[in-house]
């Protein structure tokens, strides 16, 4: 039903799109740089007015027709870990912090305008991005900050409560930004796992479950500028977050034959970083030249164990044995990079650099069985010991030029080399050279239609702990390590077109298709194991939607309408099995989701709905489907007291919807088509209520400086 849904609001927003969008035209609120049929659409603080935002990530929520992306820290380099959003028109030097916290310690009476442009506009590392979101700053002197305090009553009644803050002094061209939270977030959920045999269904064996998860992830970040203009900054960051992760797991485990008895998990992960960056950028040869430096530190600290018991807890029940590992790793990075753009030369907006990194990992895993009388044994895994290291390059270039007004081609070549060392239970060394081409042609013929077609290589970074083995306690399986595993490489073409509705709204259509060859995925190992793989080439096929639309010329002032939909399809060759499979991982073949909010004068409310397809894991002895039980829904209500001050009350899980995973099992592995027997696995975290108290002070940004930053 839920894909039949997808399919159909997917179909009426298409059959829609020609009617809405002819509403609009004429319409005086079309920005003016829009209609006059430049690359980037403003959207200055007025606009934002009526939704009260207190931060810069307030803002961009609000964007019409725009999707944060959050890019990935665990990418290695610079390049490959921008997300979708610049400051100033420069990307924030820090790779450990996401744009959600980067954006949230900036005060929304901190920021002038925001654009929206291609991706192109803002450098290499942005240019397979159709959307980037550039925040421009005010220029004027002050101090602007926020503090933020929540707490959240879950189903089981302990209350979670998180406090963060943040402050913005700026005098003149300078700036500091400085941060800290305590990053609270505890989860209880409770659910049963249900093993039964797979030729006549009878019951092995019932677990009623409840797991608690409890995040701490403390920050301290501090930043510094001195922007003068665009080729003459100078920034520095900082950023140390002291992560913590615990789970605690009681487990009533009711056996089809035999007692009745409670085993435990418990997992206490600590993994610190701390991260120093800044960027220097100075004018050269007509154009600018810029200097970043980062470097990272991370830590790995783990420790889990099952313990087994001979009866019930409440009856004296007897621990006889379990498991215990002990992961401890340091995984460390510093980059260096170098570029130069220039706007104009001899007509073409050109942009060529360099950039460095070495990676290094020391890893070492440790897996015992405790015996009844408590006797450890060590359980050798094929690859627990390792050290891993990298000296990674990138050379790039890239040239652009406006064909007309409306039509502009940019293009490039980036040329990635790297040396890869692993040392200790496997050896391996490799040299990696691969050549990365792009091209994108953007056509924007007049204040509504604008369209963008790319095509570019891409090559995916091997993840270090890939190389290494490590068991899964809470599901009872071990994954092998793999030293010798390649990058999967891809061909990525796209497609995008979008266009104003009703005034202020926007309307934007993505296509693409990706021909992977080399993917990654898992293979069976000669012991007998699953591990990552290469498991030859693979395609996949998308259509995505967003519809922004402001619903008050249908009579509903202040009301905005977001409908997200997206249909993919995915095909690979799968090697154990012998047969035509979707990828891996999450690769739904449909999603959906559906926000409307209202704002009057001090109050907003808004409820957001969403629903998605299963998607499936392919190991070498089982298959893995997760899917949600129906769909998924929040609601909040916000009243500002004061101009300065905001209390909002949400409610998560609002139809208490409960989340299903099902394990296919076969012996030896998945070349035996006939399945062994099956676990499914049902969770429930249940409704939560949430208040969350913002005040703002400071008053920097009361008198906006109508001049860019």
């Amino acid at each position: 039903m839920g894909h039949l849904l997808a399919r159909v609001s997917l179909v009426a927003l298409a059959i829609a799109l020609p009617q809405m969008a002819g509403a609009q035209d004429g319409a005086s609120s079309v920005p003016t740089s829009q209609a006059n049929g430049s690359r980037t659409t403003p959207y200055e603080a007025a606009f934002f007015a009526q939704f009260s935002p207190r931060t810069a990530l307030d803002i961009a929520r609000q964007v019409p027709g725009f999707s944060l992306d959050l890019g990935n820290a665990d990418t290695r380099g610079f390049a490959g870990a921008a997300g979708n959003v610049v400051i100033n028109g420069a990307r924030p030097s820090s790779k450990s912090e996401s744009l959600e916290t980067t954006l949230a310690r900036i005060p929304s009476r901190s920021v002038l305008r925001v654009e929206v442009g291609s991706g192109d506009l803002y450098g290499a590392e942005y240019a397979g991005k159709s959307q980037v979101l550039n925040v421009i700053m005010t220029s004027t002197s002050g101090v602007d900050g926020n503090v933020t305090a929540a707490g959240r009553r879950l189903w089981t009644g302990y209350i979670n409560t998180d406090v963060a803050g943040s402050a913005l002094i700026k005098r003149g061209a300078s700036s500091i930004n400085l941060s800290a939270g305590t990053g609270r977030n505890k989860q209880v959920e409770e659910g049963t796992d249900t093993i039964t045999d797979a030729d006549d269904g009878a019951l092995r064996e019932l677990r009623r479950k409840e797991n608690s998860y409890f995040n701490r992830n403390p920050y301290l970040a501090g930043s510094w500028a001195l922007e003068r203009a665009q080729d003459n900054a100078f920034r520095a960051n900082m950023r140390w977050a002291p992560s913590k992760f615990d789970l605690t797991q009681t487990n009533r485990v009711s056996p089809a034959e035999g007692a009745e008895h409670d085993d435990s998990l418990f997992q206490e992960f600590r993994n610190p970083v701390v991260e120093l960056g800044g960027d220097i950028t100075r004018p050269l040869a007509g154009g600018a030249i810029k200097f970043v430096g980062l470097a990272t530190r991370r830590k790995r600290d783990d420790f889990e164990a099952y313990i087994g018991r001979d009866d019930l807890v409440e009856a004296g029940g007897e621990e006889v044995g379990g498991f215990e590992q002990v992961v401890n790793a340091r995984r460390n990075e510093t980059i260096g990079r170098v570029n130069w753009t220039r706007a104009n030369l001899v007509g073409l907006s050109v942009e060529a650099g360099i950039e460095g990194a070495l990676n290094t990992l020391d890893s070492a895993v440790e897996l015992d069985a405790i015996q009844e009388d408590g006797e450890r044994i060590r359980i050798d895994l094929p690859i627990d010991e390792a050290t891993v290291e990298e000296k990674r390059g990138e050379v790039y270039f890239k040239v652009g030029k406006a064909l007309s007004t409306a039509l502009r081609i940019d293009g490039g070549l980036n040329y990635e080399f790297s040396q890869l060392k692993v040392r200790g239970d496997a050896e391996a060394d490799r040299t990696l050279k691969f050549l990365k081409p792009n091209l994108a042609l953007d056509w924007k013929p007049d204040k509504t239609w604008h369209s963008r077609l790319s095509i570019r290589r891409t090559v995916a970074q091997l993840n270090f702990y890939d190389f290494i083995s490590v068991a899964e306690l809470s599901n009872d399986r071990v994954n092998g390590g793999n030293a010798d595993l390649v990058p999967q490489r891809t061909w990525e073409f796209r497609a995008t077109v979008d266009r104003p509705i009703l005034g202020e709204g926007l309307v934007k259509i993505d296509m693409g298709i990706d021909r992977i060859s080399m993917l990654q995925d898992i293979i069976l190992t000669d012991e007998g194991f699953s591990a990552p793989g290469n498991i030859g080439s693979g395609k996949r096929r998308f259509f995505s939607m967003n519809v922004d639309a402001p619903l008050q010329k249908f009579g509903l002032s202040g009301t905005r309408l977001k409908l997200s939909g997206q249909l993919q399809h995915t095909r690979v060759h799968d090697p154990i099995s012998g047969q035509a499979r979707s990828f891996s991982d999450f690769y739904p073949d449909w999603q959906w989701q559906a926000d409307l909010r209202r704002d009057a004068g001090d109050f907003s409310y808004g409820m957001t709905i969403s629903n998605r397809d299963s998607f499936t894991f392919y190991r070498a002895d089982e298959t893995d489907t997760n899917w949600d039980e129906g769909i998924i829904g929040s609601m909040f209500v916000e009243y500002r007291p004061t101009e300065r001050m905001a209390v909002t009350f949400d409610v998560d899980n609002l139809f208490d919807t409960g989340a299903f995973r099902e394990r296919t099992f076969y012996d030896p592995n998945r070349s035996n088509l006939e399945p062994e027997s099956f676990e499914l696995r049902e969770r429930n975290r249940h409704v939560s209520f949430g208040m969350t108290l913002k005040h703002s002070f400071g008053g920097a940004g009361a008198a906006r400086v109508a001049q860019p930053a």
